[in-house]
């Protein structure tokens, strides 16, 4: 019981200089100039091999990011979701996801950066969901964007995301995809999918719902999700948490 006590202390006296090393940090000079050593920071990290040390360092970047201004509080969250390590891209999803609320435009420019330049890592299978948390401005037009990408999760990873979203406006984005043949594996189902299978079932569940039947044979087909199935895509991956 006294080691156990005694971890303990130890554990509360480490939340105690944590904390105060971050006041430091921020008082330490202007914001811009935090902003940039937090760029430069992210950058040390990620070329450090994969263990602990790299993992605490991306995890703290990330949290203190949230807090700053300027771009490169953005690009680092960004290269920290393309991390595989779960806790620090769990942490750059929740950081991003509070910069957006604020200053949605640079989120969105950096985001449109990256897909311009046709970026590939597995931040874009996340942030389709990180911008549908954001209800104003429309995250729609931008999540369409996804659609248009080359690689398959990713374009599975957008319906999803529109379909959960629940805006009807997002259809007529989806329709081209209706005939598209890739495959993607859905986790929900562990089962695969194609991509327009996925779409088609979106678009169900977006649509408006038919009037009531009142008499006479019943209407075919229907706006709304088939028969055992629920209202959008099932889940291929979970949502940043």
């Amino acid at each position: 019981m006294t080691d156990t006590r005694a971890t303990l202390t130890s554990l509360f006296a480490a939340e105690r200089a944590l904390r105060d090393a971050e006041e430091a940090f921020f008082a330490s000079a202007e914001p811009e100039a935090l902003s940039q050593s937090i760029g430069d920071a992210t950058k040390e990290a990620l070329a450090l091999p994969s263990g602990d040390e790299r993992s605490i360092r991306l995890y703290r970047l990330a949290t203190l990011a949230s807090e700053l201004p300027g771009p490169e509080p953005i690009e680092a969250l960004l290269s920290i979701l393309d991390e595989d390590d779960l806790s620090a891209r769990a942490e750059a999803g929740e950081s991003l996801l509070e910069l957006a609320y604020d200053r949605f435009k640079e989120v969105a420019s950096a985001i449109e950066a990256r897909l311009e330049r046709k970026h590939d890592g597995p931040s874009m299978e996340e942030l389709p969901f990180v911008l549908t948390e954001v209800f104003d401005p429309d995250p729609v037009p931008l999540v369409a964007r996804f659609l248009q990408h080359g690689r398959a999760d990713v374009v599975a990873a957008a319906i999803e995301a529109l379909a959960t979203y629940g805006d009807p406006t997002a259809v007529s984005k989806l329709r081209p995809l209706q005939k598209d043949a890739r495959t993607v594996v859905v986790a929900d189902l562990e089962a695969e999918a194609t991509i327009g299978e996925l779409a088609t079932e979106a678009i169900a569940a977006l649509s408006p719902e038919p009037p009531p039947h009142r008499g006479g044979r019943p209407p075919q087909g229907g706006g709304g999700p088939g028969p055992g199935r629920g209202g959008g895509p099932q889940g291929r991956k979970p949502r940043p948490s």
